[in-house]
């Protein structure tokens, strides 16, 4: 895979998934925002970002008010989805479910990336599933690229520098 072929989004016309795996303030976050802004401006596609926990509110708050299906048509229309910070805060079980569902209806039909500083290994602690974490991982997987960001985090660098 080939730096343009992430930053120009090529990913999404075989609607292949980017997995951002790496420590905090490696760069996970600014690059999706990179990816998004290049897509939206340049090809004009639809994007949508969200961390993980505010997907999970909304969907939660939609499905309490009687509009999780208008909240889900709305994600149906996106070329892309970017879910920010998976891993840094466990999910309730109806909450896992439902961005289960969001992560189905996606699966072979639009792009999703994904930034985690946990290893597939620890996902069963967000979703407190095991069946289910498993079914999250085959999805996301399948069809995509994992990318290995390493390094010191940018932030503590230059905190560092600035002393």
């Amino acid at each position: 895979i080939t730096k343009d072929y992430i930053l120009e989004g090529e990913f999404t016309k075989n609607q292949e998934n980017l997995i951002f795996y790496g420590g905090v303030g490696t760069g996970k976050t600014f690059l999706s925002t990179l990816i998004a802004l290049n897509l939206m401006k340049k090809q004009g596609k639809r994007v949508k970002f969200y961390t993980a926990a505010s997907i999970v509110n909304a969907l939660l708050e939609a499905n309490e008010k009687g509009d999780l299906g208008k909240f889900l048509n709305q994600i149906e229309k996106l070329d892309l989805l970017i879910l920010d910070e998976l891993g840094y805060i466990p999910l309730h079980k109806q909450g896992a479910e439902l961005l289960f569902q969001v992560i189905s209806m996606c699966y072979e039909t639009k792009s999703i990336i994904v930034t985690t500083n946990l290893p597939f290994s620890q996902w069963n602690n967000v979703f407190g599933d095991p069946i289910l974490t498993e079914a999250v991982i085959d999805r996301l997987i399948h069809h995509s690229h994992l990318i290995i960001f390493n390094g010191e985090s940018h932030r503590y660098k230059d905190s560092i520098s600035q002393r």
